[in-house]
């Protein structure tokens, strides 16, 4: 595979058009904005930043990493182990749901996509509930894409569909949203450095899975968490 593949592979991963449903999703960012939480461009870039280094950023990159690795090396066992270990670390049913929703879309896309190796497809299969960085994983595995770059690509996805649920639901203008990326992109790398080092990862924030709690029983809503 070409640079120039590899790197349009990567942007396909990363795009927002990906059809994973991952535009329907807040991940509780609606419920802050419901309490006044969030409730302008300031509140929003720190919301979004918190979660994005204690998160995602922590635990999610590190598990990401590992699951490539597990792809790459035909470990089907320890792939399924660490989504297991990744389901358990869903605190809410909209953020279990949330992530098996597009682990599932993701895994029938693959179906679709040459050069994805079949076993490893079989092996997404017969996880009973394959969550979407093992898919994801396995989509970046098989592109060959370098590990630093594929989660800096993930984490941005992840950051541009929160800037985007802010932007409905504060709400924010289009320039307050690049604002809000232009401010909060030059903390992926460090993220990124940080999940590639050895060591635990870890996903404690509590005001997150609250919010994401309050929110399935929130009366009015656009987003699915």
């Amino acid at each position: 595979m070409t640079e120039s593949l590899r790197l349009c592979r990567l942007l396909q991963l990363a795009s927002p058009v990906l059809p994973v449903g991952a535009y329907s999703y807040s991940q509780g960012l609606e419920w802050a904005v419901e309490r006044s939480v969030v409730a302008d461009q300031a509140s929003a870039g720190r919301w979004i930043g918190d979660v994005m280094a204690h998160g995602v950023g922590d635990l999610e990159l590190k598990l990401l990493k590992e699951f490539m690795d597990c792809w790459r090396g035909g470990d089907a066992e320890r792939a399924r182990e660490l989504n297991g270990l990744f389901l358990a670390s869903r605190e809410s049913a909209e953020l279990r749901a949330e992530t098996v929703q597009m682990g599932f879309s993701l895994t029938r896309l693959l179906e679709d996509w040459d050069g994805v190796p079949r076993g490893n497809i079989a092996a997404l299969r017969a996880m009973a509930e394959p969550g979407f960085p093992a898919a994801w994983a396995c989509a970046a595995a098989a592109f060959d894409l370098p590990a630093a770059q594929a989660l800096a690509a993930y984490l941005w996805s992840w950051l541009e569909n929160q800037v985007m649920a802010a932007v409905k639901l504060v709400p924010l203008g289009q320039t307050a949203g690049q604002r809000l990326l232009a401010g909060l992109g030059p903390r992926i790398p460090p993220l990124v450095e940080a999940a590639l080092a050895d060591g635990p990862g870890c996903n404690f924030a509590p005001m997150l899975a609250i919010a994401s709690a309050r929110h399935e029983i929130q009366y009015s809503r656009l987003f699915r968490s």
